[in-house]
């Protein structure tokens, strides 16, 4: 590793999206460091420049090595790139943190609303860091690690309140196949990382029980009107909803079979019961553990999110398959907008 390079990033942790996501700021000339929990991956990246636990056939650049140290990761670390389940973020961050540099930036990959507090990602840093807003950035849009390792093109929103911070990452991630956009809107990226993964676990039901394309659009769509509804009432810009990080993450995670909440929602519609589907999809599938955070930030807000409701509702068992199809068929009609 070069001592001269200008930009470090230390990357926590070496799951499939923080794995893709380190390869593409090695890819973009940063140095990265990441923070692997078990010693045989850190030492496969090491040394056969491999993670066999998600992407044992894609070499990983020289540059990019791993450790199961945090402090060794965050020393002279420009940014701490979090890639962790939003469940296990508070935890997890509260013994990093005394190894965070002052001036290092917090970038979050987390999709989800920790359960109990209704916290973004963000909100949860911030909290548990004392770091201010202005150094806490998110990075978000229909990101699917599996294709982003093979170099297809993809897009994202780096959000953060600072235009400056946003721009700084956006530097250190910018490769000939990885475009990043910032923005400032930072409620409205996560919201729309969270919700989209909810909505996802609709549209894999329905494909499980069979239902067509048009069904999948209607879900989309009155999944992205219900997404924006609480995003505006929590101070969100309607815009952002339209953005990469709203419909485009929507799209990419309702659309493909590479995503885990799509494919997690194709097992229930299928009629396995929710910890059949778990141990089927084998990795987080953030939108399971959400959905009843959203549904509680959509009661505090006073805004309705039928999507959500029925979602919530079948992961607690409280409606059945059907009922839940049903449900989301037979609401009452009224305009459009």
């Amino acid at each position: 590793m070069s001592q001269h390079s200008s930009v470090r990033a230390a990357v926590f942790s070496a799951g499939s999206w923080g794995t893709a996501v380190a390869k593409v700021l090695a890819d973009a000339g940063t140095d990265v460091i990441v923070h692997a929990r078990r010693d045989e991956i850190a030492d496969a990246i090491n040394t056969v420049h491999r993670n066999p636990g998600y992407f044992p056939d894609i070499e990983l650049p020289a540059t990019l090595t791993a450790t199961t140290d945090p402090a060794a990761a965050l020393r002279g670390a420009d940014f701490l790139v979090l890639s962790i389940p939003a469940q296990t973020l508070r935890t997890n961050l509260a013994a990093w943190a005394p190894h965070i540099a002052p001036d290092t930036v917090i970038v979050s990959l987390m999709k989800g609303i920790e359960i109990g507090s209704g916290l973004r990602a963000s909100q949860v840093i911030t909290e548990v860091t004392g770091v201010s807003a202005d150094r806490v950035a998110v990075l978000s849009g229909p990101n699917l690690a599996g294709e982003i390792m093979d170099g297809q093109p993809a897009a994202a929103t780096i959000a953060c309140p600072d235009e400056k911070t946003a721009r700084r990452f956006q530097q250190a991630c910018h490769t000939s196949y990885f475009r990043p956009y910032t923005d400032t809107d930072v409620t409205g990226c996560e919201l729309g990382g969270a919700v989209k993964n909810v909505v996802a676990l609709a549209v894999g039901i329905a494909s499980g029980m069979g239902l067509g394309d048009n069904a999948t659009a209607m879900l989309i769509t009155r999944g992205l009107a219900e997404t924006t509804r609480l995003a505006v009432a929590m101070g969100a810009h309607p815009a952002t909803l339209a953005g990469l990080s709203g419909l485009g993450d929507l799209v990419a995670t309702c659309s493909s079979p590479l995503s885990r909440n799509r494919t997690f929602g194709t097992h229930l519609g299928h009629g396995l019961s929710v910890e059949e589907a778990t141990a089927a999809t084998r990795q987080t599938t953030e939108g399971v553990k959400s959905a009843e955070a959203i549904l509680a930030l959509a009661r505090a807000h006073d805004v309705e999110m039928p999507i959500t409701d029925v979602i919530s509702a079948l992961l607690h068992e409280k409606v059945t398959l059907d009922e839940a199809a049903a449900a989301l068929m037979q609401r009452p009609t009224k305009p459009e907008r």
